[in-house]
């Protein structure tokens, strides 16, 4: 298995080496946790479930999750079984867990790889993947099951597509400060369909979750508060930001605010 993230890196170009790389070991980590049968349990959720999903054309670093079930779930089992499949692998690798409150969450990390696969002249810098799972999650998600075919068959529990937005849209309006990775994943939803809304129930609670203090939220009012943090944003610093993990580094061009906004409400 080793041997295929070698050559998988090998035939990246070398702007997408180093998330190729990562993707197939964040592939990897999604079959373990299919292994110990954690999606009985488990949502995948965030813009890395886009791009398993739904083809979503930027890299992400992190696997998020969201705790649906919590009889039978045990965050240290999986992780034992991620280490365990790595292992038996060919990688070296450690991982370090947080079990915080109400977020579980652990760094599995790859000391030497990137040196081993050239993407680094420093034997001892390490690749990390964050596994993170909400164990109180918002209440109003709708879930689905989709089966993946990259490098591993996967059968994966996540929120529909409708939940997943609402997650980005609360992330859009929440976050403290800006990540250019959910304006492109907002300008991909907004692009998607007219009739794709966030599901509406779920981003109430979520918003009550943080302590949201702005306009209240319904399917009316959604498009204007999403308006109204777009324009406070800085697009320069969005653009730069997203620029390492597109797969066509030319989209950074759309992040604009008439972009955006046209998007919101499109003629």
């Amino acid at each position: 298995m080793k041997d295929r993230a070698l050559q998988l890196v090998r035939a990246a170009p070398p702007e997408a080496k180093k998330n190729v790389l990562r993707e197939y070991l964040q592939t990897h980590i999604l079959s373990s946790l299919q292994r110990v049968r954690s999606f009985e349990q488990l949502a995948f959720v965030g813009g890395t479930a886009l791009r398993f999903l739904y083809g979503l054309r930027r890299y992400s670093e992190d696997l998020d999750f969201s705790l649906e079930m919590p009889e039978g779930y045990n965050f240290q089992r999986l992780l034992d079984r991620v280490r365990e499949d790595l292992v038996k692998a060919g990688f070296e690798v450690s991982i370090h867990p947080h079990e915080g409150t109400p977020v579980h969450s652990a760094f599995v990390r790859f000391p030497g790889l990137l040196a081993e696969c050239g993407l680094s002249p420093h034997a001892t810098q390490k690749l990390s993947i964050k596994i993170e799972v909400d164990t109180s999650p918002p209440a109003g998600a709708n879930l689905e099951t989709t089966v993946i075919n990259r490098e591993f068959l996967i059968a994966i529990r996540h929120h529909a597509l409708p939940s997943l937005m609402a997650g980005k849209v609360h992330a859009v309006l929440s976050r403290h400060y800006t990540k250019g990775r959910d304006i492109y994943d907002l300008l991909w939803y907004l692009s998607r369909s007219d009739t794709l809304i966030p599901n509406i129930a779920l981003l109430g609670n979520a918003l009550v979750q943080t302590n949201w203090e702005g306009l209240a939220v319904t399917g009316e009012t959604w498009k204007a508060a999403v308006e109204l943090r777009l324009r406070q944003m800085d697009f320069a610093k969005i653009a730069d930001d997203v620029l390492p993990f597109l797969e066509s580094r030319s989209e950074q061009a759309l992040l604009t605010l008439p972009v955006l906004l046209g998007a919101l409400h499109p003629s």
